[in-house]
């Protein structure tokens, strides 16, 4: 009798961040999946997701290694990058949460660690090729805000890799994020009374919705992508095509006043991130998700209805340069801006205003 094959054990997978936001959407997707032995929620407070086994612990502590000594896979999705964020606050806390999963996971053997950072890594520049390959260099300025945020975080990546070669470590790379509960500058972007462009450049447009990212996340988890992977929808969506589905018109303006300006009201305060965010709004940095295709994955979401979702959950915000206007400040300014920037000048005087006060 010719003796039959064991199949290989299932995983034990760990989702940190898991009470919430994407975390929690991901920890309901893996418990109904058929991939794993044992789906193991890690965070601060025990969440709704009743089927995980649930650990409660903050993942910067240094004795996560204990709690994780039975995981094979560690998906790591506690972080914080909301936008109105105070940033020395938020960047220790995303710092110090890698690093620590990152030690932990090596110290406690398990055997993959993935994390989600942003294609935004790759910078957005004029002359970026349309689309950039997976593997193209990393470009974007480090500074205050989260693109900063996701640099550190995969610096820490590779001296993790160095330092222990044994771990395996995947890292998503999304195009713009969309779907409900995201805010970020991109979102914000579209709140604008106007769309802000920069003579000579025309914009393309990729969004990557979060069931896709959910998806593909999945897959990391099963060791079907590995490395460095791009998600997103397939293609991009011109200018034109966003300005006509958006109702938005574009307000063109030379580059230099665009970045100065943007730079001075984020030095003053008025401004949450950064002038270098401005450059994902006004130049590409499209992406090819090639080692998701190539493992079989389609995006579900068109450029065209990821943006339409967008457009949707707006419900009637006014963002000018990434700040939200409260309803009547916002009503007062939306109706003479004709520009993100230029509709700056009416925060700079209600600023000053209430520091006289």
């Amino acid at each position: 009798m010719v003796p039959t094959s064991k199949r290989p054990r299932q995983p034990v997978v760990a989702v940190t961040g898991a009470a919430s936001g994407l975390g929690r959407e991901l920890l309901a997707r893996l418990v109904s999946a058929a991939d794993f032995r044992r789906v193991v929620a890690i965070d601060e407070q025990r969440g709704d997701v009743g089927e995980a086994t649930w650990r409660v612990l903050d993942v910067r502590d240094p004795l996560l290694a204990n709690r994780i000594s039975d995981i094979d896979v560690l998906v790591h999705l506690a972080g914080d990058y909301t936008v109105d964020s105070d940033p020395g606050e938020r960047r220790a806390y995303n710092l110090r949460a890698a690093q620590t999963v990152l030690t932990a996971c090596a110290a406690a053997r398990v055997r993959r660690v993935v994390l989600v950072t942003s294609a935004m890594v790759y910078g957005a520049a004029p002359d970026n090729d349309v689309p950039l390959p997976e593997d193209s260099p990393v470009t974007a300025e480090p500074d205050t805000g989260v693109v900063g945020d996701f640099l550190e975080i995969e610096s820490l990546v590779r001296r993790s890799l160095r330092s222990h070669p044994g771990l395996e470590v995947t890292v998503l790379r999304p195009a713009a994020v969309v779907g409900p509960g995201v805010d970020t500058v991109i979102t914000r972007h579209f709140e604008s009374p106007r769309l802000l462009t920069v003579k000579g450049c025309n914009p393309h447009w990729q969004f990557c919705h979060i069931d896709d990212l959910l998806s593909a996340l999945e897959l990391a988890a099963r060791g079907a992508v590995t490395g460095v992977v791009a998600v997103g929808c397939d293609g991009w969506m011109e200018q034109e095509q966003v300005e006509e589905m958006s109702g938005i018109r574009r307000f063109e303006l030379p580059a230099g006043l665009t970045f100065g300006t943007a730079q001075r009201l984020h030095r003053l305060g008025i401004t949450p991130a950064p002038a270098t965010d401005l450059h994902y709004v006004v130049y590409p940095w499209v992406v090819d998700c090639t080692a998701l295709r190539e493992a079989g994955w389609k995006p579900s979401w068109t450029n065209e209805a990821a943006f339409e979702q967008l457009l949707e959950l707006r419900e009637n915000r006014t963002t000018v340069v990434g700040r939200r206007l409260p309803v009547k400040e916002a009503t007062l300014t939306a109706a003479g801006a004709t520009v993100a920037v230029i509709g700056t000048a009416a925060i700079v005087r209600q600023v000053r205003k209430k520091r006289r006060q």
